[in-house]
């Protein structure tokens, strides 16, 4: 009979218990060891790998052999881990299946307590015998890591190249602030030295590239699309689609841009033909509406069907419709994370480049997203802003856009100092040419459709021009005089158990549709404002519906100086009534300025204006053939960033192409000199006059039957200029002003202008005569000249 030692059972029952832990934990040993093997060297594992760093030290690095002799201790080492394995496995299965037999013994006979703890220690030693082996590899790597950075120190140094003099300021700024953004990480950034320079010469452009690295893939642009013809579109479904949905101020864009599809379909054609064969290529344009992301607020939308400003959304509705007409890629975006990934915005603060070139050949957009797009695009916004076409319902003057300027001379204010070209500021009215008039449509009647509206006038209606209460407040007086002679409507918002604080004899009809709106308009004989809201499109839409539009004259005149409305605003235009394009553009009939504060005035305006009978009138430019012919104009032509840079005080001696005018009064292009290539409006529409001191050029043009045009000052920017106007200049300097070129009279000096993007039609000062460039412009399109369609 044969005996077992108890001790032995115990024994075999506690290694059949952990064998199983025992070769997961070693198990886990080994994929552990993997993992942090690849980790260290994975650098030296491939020659190329999808989403490798631009700064990993790889194969090519190291050499052939090194890497070979890693890969090769590294499979040895996988090999006995494996074997290692089988012969747990092997013994495991084993014990288990004896523990299950029914005879203990001889289970004890095949594990005797001796073998059980000798295979134990083998498989200790064995773990023992990797980690020293990784340890031996991890030392082999280092050793080469590190005698690779010794022979790259002296290649990884910030060179000094004159051609890159904020290089070594640069290199020092990332030792300190490399961590600041995650963006610098993203792109490979590691706190090295070399990292630092190719960040630096690669991604951005403060260093050289170093003579190392791949030039040609560095440098080399990806190539552009072929160009596309773009073609008139008629049908706006697909835009409807790409609007979105979701917010009440698209809602009300898209129903208005459905309404007008018609129109729009008409002015394709009539352009179409006006064009014919000219060829233009499709744009591809991004269009980010600022003021509707969450990020700025959104005050809008939740306003629209409580009577708040439509405005802008009129004019936002209006450029999508005419851009998609013309035939142009559109992209629209109304979140700033949509923004970011149209642009391509590497995660992080912003202070890094886009991650790909811009895509986009034009974005418009508005204030909001100017700040928006400055904050995520790092270096990249300085780079593609001339691109850049920004919606500025009231504009934005030469002298608060230029930021040294503005900040020297009191013109800063929250909106301006961006550093533009001021014609890529796009006004919903041309109040400055020193910007480019965008503008709105309205809706265009046949002449059907204007008899019928003739005949249908009430000759003693009239509505008020304000949908919310505050406009009524302190108006009591002129509303009972114009109770006198007329029924009065208001469309003012209300909640039904909040009626509006209006007269009792107003007949409200609350906040009405669009298409009711018209409706209305087309019965009334007055649509009379009460001096707020500014420049809106509603009165431009009362005249086309035959309305007569009475509004109140200012006195003085508001502005950023006087009226808490305008302060802030990055113009110092003096707004002289409630609607200064139609009182200087339309003017009588159609349009009435009085002094409300005057009551025989006003009441003898009401009592004229029942006896004067008007046609609709619509302005040609406010059309949707006209919006089409400036926006086309605009895309053909303008182009900022391939614009003449400041020019040196001697390039401006020669002699200007220009002739006195037979009468002495100004100067006119010869016709024997030729127009200068890619010059926007053509420089044969151009005059030169010298203002009367105190005027400003907008004026001064106006006055004889032009308008000012910027773009013009460079060819008047010059002392012969003066001299064949006969100007006497003693003295003639070079200064950064916004109104130069000009002369002043106290001591016979002549100033032109040192910095370009001061041109300035706006402007005036008593000390000075200003030199102003002056053009020609096509009938009802103030816009263009005659030869620039």
């Amino acid at each position: 009979m044969i005996t077992v030692n108890p001790d032995g059972k115990i024994m075999v029952r506690r290694c059949l218990v952990t064998l199983r832990p025992f070769r997961l934990f070693v198990l886990g040993i080994g994929f552990f060891t993997l993992c942090f093997l690849m980790t260290s060297l994975g650098g030296q594992f491939s020659a190329r790998r999808l989403g490798d760093s631009p700064f990993t030290i790889r194969t090519e690095v190291l050499g052939g052999s090194e890497s070979r002799g890693v890969l090769r201790k590294m499979s040895e080492l996988l090999e006995l881990m494996v074997k290692r394995m089988d012969m747990l496995a092997r013994l495991e299965n084993s014990s288990e299946s004896h523990h299950m037999a029914s005879d203990a013994h001889l289970a004890a006979d095949r594990l005797t307590p001796g073998a059980g703890a000798g295979r134990i220690q083998a498989i200790a030693q064995n773990v023992s015998d990797i980690a020293v082996k990784v340890d031996q590899i991890l030392r082999h790597s280092l050793l080469l890591h590190s005698k690779v950075s010794e022979g790259r120190r002296d290649q990884c140094e910030a060179p000094s190249d004159p051609k890159f003099p904020d290089c070594s300021g640069k290199v020092e700024w990332m030792r300190a602030r490399w961590t600041s953004d995650p963006c610098y990480a993203f792109f490979g950034v590691d706190g090295t030295e070399c990292s630092f320079l190719i960040y630096l010469s690669e991604v951005e452009w403060f260093c050289p590239l170093l003579p190392w690295r791949n030039q040609t893939a560095a440098r080399t642009a990806p190539k552009s699309l072929p160009k596309v013809q773009a073609v008139f579109r008629s049908n706006l479904s697909h835009l409807l689609e790409l609007m979105g949905s979701g917010k009440e101020s698209l809602i009300f864009m898209k129903k208005r841009t459905k309404r007008l599809t018609a129109q729009w379909a008409i002015a394709a054609q009539r352009l179409a033909q006006k064009l014919g064969d000219i060829r233009r290529d499709q744009k591809q344009i991004l269009i980010h509406i600022g003021f509707l992301t969450e990020e700025s607020g959104d005050v809008f939308s939740p306003r629209v069907m409580k009577g708040g400003p439509l405005g802008e959304m009129v004019q936002w509705a209006d450029i999508l419709a005419a851009l998609y007409v013309l035939g142009h890629s559109l992209r629209v975006t109304v979140s700033l994370k949509e923004l970011q990934s149209n642009l391509g915005v590497p995660p992080g603060r912003g202070n890094c480049p886009l991650t790909m070139p811009l895509p986009f050949d034009l974005i418009y957009t508005d204030y909001h997203g100017l700040q928006q797009m400055k904050q995520h695009m790092g270096l990249s916004f300085k780079k593609y802003r001339c691109r850049i076409r920004v919606i500025d319902t009231f504009g934005t003057e030469p002298a608060y856009n230029h930021e040294e300027y503005a900040t020297l001379h009191g013109y800063r204010t929250n909106w301006g100092y961006w550093n533009l070209n001021p014609m890529q500021f796009m006004t919903m009215f041309p109040h400055t040419p020193d910007n480019s008039f965008m503008g709105f449509v309205s809706e265009e009647l046949n002449e059907t459709e204007k008899q019928l509206i003739k005949g249908g006038k009430a000759s003693n209606m009239a509505v008020v021009y304000g949908k919310e209460a505050s406009i009524w407040k302190g108006k009591e007086k002129f509303l009972a005089i114009l109770n006198k002679y007329m029924e009065i409507h208001g469309t003012v918002y209300y909640e039904s158990q909040r009626p509006p604080e209006v007269p009792a004899f107003v007949k409200n009809h609350g906040l009405l549709p669009q298409p009711e709106f018209q409706q209305l308009l087309r019965k009334a004989k007055l649509f009379i404002g009460f001096g707020f809201p500014y420049e809106g499109p509603a009165p431009l839409e009362a005249i086309a519906n035959g309305c007569i539009f009475l509004q109140s004259r200012f006195s003085p005149p508001h502005s950023s100086l006087n009226h808490e409305f305008f302060r802030g605003k990055p113009t110092s235009r003096e707004v002289f009534s409630q609607h200064p394009y139609a009182e200087n553009f339309i003017g009588k009939p159609h349009v009435w300025t009085v002094d409300y504060n005057n009551s025989e005035e006003f009441e003898a305006a009401i009592k004229a204006i029942m006896n004067t009978q008007v046609d609709p009138y619509l302005p040609y430019e406010y059309t949707c053939t006209g919006m089409l012919e400036r926006i086309h104009a605009y895309i053909q032509h303008q182009d900022f960033c391939v614009g003449p840079g400041p020019a040196p005080p001697a390039a401006h001696t020669a002699q200007s192409p220009f002739v006195l005018a037979p009468n002495a009064t100004h100067l006119e292009w010869a016709q024997n000199a030729s127009s200068v290539p890619r010059a926007w409006p053509p420089t044969n529409s151009l005059q030169a006059w010298l203002a009367a001191p105190g005027r400003a050029c907008t004026d001064a043009c106006l006055d004889h039957g032009l308008v000012c045009e910027p773009s013009f000052f460079p060819f008047l920017n010059n002392q012969d200029a003066f001299f064949k106007l006969q100007v006497p200049c003693d003295s003639t300097e070079w200064e950064m002003h916004h109104l130069y070129p000009a002369f002043a009279q106290p001591g016979q000096e002549c100033y032109l202008q040192k910095e370009p993007l001061l041109f300035s039609c706006a402007g005036a000062s008593t000390k000075y005569q200003r030199l102003c460039p002056c053009r020609d412009f096509r009938k009802g399109q103030v816009a263009l000249c005659q030869g620039c369609l």
